[in-house]
């Protein structure tokens, strides 16, 4: 089952904007940047395509 994270719909931070920038450029997999930041995979994927970032599909 997947981890449910309590912020459901919370609006980003410029500082989680900032480390989902990071953690992408370092190649991280979506997974681990979701855990990291503490938000849904469905999440950091749909502010990673508004940023115009690709994150590695790695599991």
């Amino acid at each position: 089952m997947a981890e449910r994270f309590e912020r459901h719909r919370q609006p980003w931070k410029q500082d989680e904007i900032q480390k989902l920038h990071t953690l992408a450029k370092k190649g991280m997999a979506l997974k681990a940047i979701a855990k990291a930041l503490t938000r849904s995979e469905d999440s950091v994927k749909e502010r990673a395509k508004l940023d115009g970032l690709s994150i590695a599909k790695l599991h």
